[in-house]
């Protein structure tokens, strides 16, 4: 889905189907997503841990476990171009330069036995060609670039010496040190408080704004969408259940699933007697599916159709949503 200020995407994923070979079989992960992001704009993915966000970037980047892991069908078009078509090599010179991303976890995605330094300057080695000199000083640019204070104190650090906030300034720096056309972000404040998550988020917004960069938001955090001018899809259980705009998902959400989501977000108001509200049931085990609606257990709308037939994604308005209660009514 695009809006109106961005007609055409750098990135569109059609159709597609991830599976992963597990003890008790074959299990799809990802089925059937489409996705879109615009040049220069923002699409944010939100869903409860599990439901294949991760995955869905994953497969953009190439980096899925291999062996274990398949694309069984659909296509990733990165500026008209598959890339699922592409070779190995071709991809790994894409993955850095054209397209990077920052991987959950702070603490863990850094090398602890590697400096600062020599990590962020191996990206520039590898797709720039600089030596070592002109390396260095372009890591300290970043650094400076990233809100890192006197970087030149920072180039021999290991991570293990670092703050978590600054740990994900130094993999914000390693992603965009080539000036990528695409950034994905999973999860990129989930290990930091909240303070520092509003400073991260801050820096991405600005960092894209310079770099006229497109951004493929992955959180599970609703508060975090809130703020960000984008096209949000909501994701359960390995499908798209709403594409929408974010004023419109905040203003009306139509998934049951979303809505679900919304009002289980705390919100602090004085005098309030607002309850914390939870969303009944579990996430179906995708091993061992019933058909129909993925979602049926757990709606209080649900009907007989619900738990016989699957739900397509139906137009309403400029949105898709994956719900009987839209069908007909575009």
């Amino acid at each position: 889905m695009e809006t109106e200020a961005h007609t055409e995407s750098l990135l569109r994923i059609n159709n597609l189907s991830v599976e992963f070979e597990t003890d008790e079989g074959r299990l799809r992960a990802v089925d059937q997503v489409s996705l879109s992001v615009p040049r220069g704009g923002t699409l944010c993915l939100v869903g409860e841990s599990g439901c294949g966000k991760t995955v869905t970037a994953l497969s953009v980047m190439g980096l899925l476990p291999s062996p274990g892991a398949y694309i069984e069908g659909g296509e990733i078009l990165f500026d008209g171009m598959d890339v699922l078509r592409l070779d190995p090599e071709h991809r790994r010179l894409m993955r850095g330069d054209q397209l990077a991303m920052i991987f959950q976890e702070p603490g863990t995605a850094l090398n602890p036995v590697h400096t600062v330094e020599k990590q962020v300057a191996e990206v520039l080695r590898i797709h720039r060609g600089l030596g070592r000199r002109d390396a260095r000083d372009q890591v300290v640019e970043l650094l400076r670039m990233v809100g890192i204070s006197e970087p030149e104190k920072r180039l021999d650090a290991y991570p293990h010496q670092l703050s978590v906030g600054m740990k994900q300034r130094v993999l914000i720096a390693m992603a965009l040190a080539c000036r990528p056309r695409l950034l994905v972000a999973d999860e990129p404040t989930t290990a930091l408080d909240v303070t520092v998550q509003a400073q991260i988020l801050d820096l991405l917004a600005r960092l894209q704004n310079d770099m006229k960069m497109s951004l493929l938001l992955i959180t599970h955090d609703f508060g975090i969408v809130a703020g960000i001018q984008s096209d949000v899809a909501v994701m359960y259980a390995g499908q798209v259940v709403e594409l929408a705009g974010v004023m419109e998902i905040f203003k009306n959400p139509l998934h049951p699933y979303t809505r679900g989501l919304l009002a289980s977000i705390p919100v602090y108001s004085p005098g309030s007697k607002r309850k914390l509200s939870a969303i009944p049931g579990k996430v179906p085990d995708l091993h061992h599916l019933k058909g129909g609606c993925r979602f049926a257990d757990r709606c209080s709308e649900a009907f007989d159709r619900c738990w016989i037939e699957a739900p397509m994604l139906y137009p309403a308005g400029r949105r898709r949503v994956r719900c009987f209660l839209l069908e007909g009514k575009n």
